[in-house]
């Protein structure tokens, strides 16, 4: 088992490296996936819902909708974009730090944190007028 995780994670790195060359490519087969994907959890649901009101299936056959989500699914894997598509990298880089959810953290955290992003926006603005005028200088 473990040979074939490592087999699919080379396999993905190699994938993401080489899509990554061509970004719109890389975009499109990920869209594509994402919709795919999509598409299959919403006939499941459709089709669960017609079950459980006893209605009798008309539109697609029972399977369609989980093969479109082991298909979307199948292909965000590959690429190497299942993960960053449906949690981002915001809350994974977070979860890695400890850092609580916002919703936990007191009115006086948040505060914290938002004054601490202005400090570091005006250190930026100080920082390109620096550069501005040493730029002038130089000329």
């Amino acid at each position: 088992m473990k040979e074939i995780i490592k087999f699919f994670d080379r396999f993905e790195d190699k994938t993401r490296a080489w899509l990554s060359r061509s970004p719109i490519f890389y975009a499109l087969i990920g869209g594509m996936g994402v919709v795919i994907f999509w598409r299959g959890i919403w006939h499941t649901m459709d089709a669960l819902v017609g079950f459980l009101n006893k209605q009798p299936i008309t539109d697609s056959p029972w399977w369609d909708g989980p093969l479109s989500i082991l298909i979307g699914t199948f292909i965000l894997l590959l690429i190497g974009l299942l993960v960053s598509t449906f949690i981002g990298n915001e809350i994974i880089i977070s979860g890695i730090k400890g850092e609580k959810k916002i919703t936990e953290k007191t009115e006086i955290e948040v505060q914290r944190e938002t004054e601490d992003v202005e400090n570091i926006k005006k250190e930026i603005k100080k920082m390109a007028v620096d550069l501005a005028e040493i730029k002038e200088k130089i000329r």
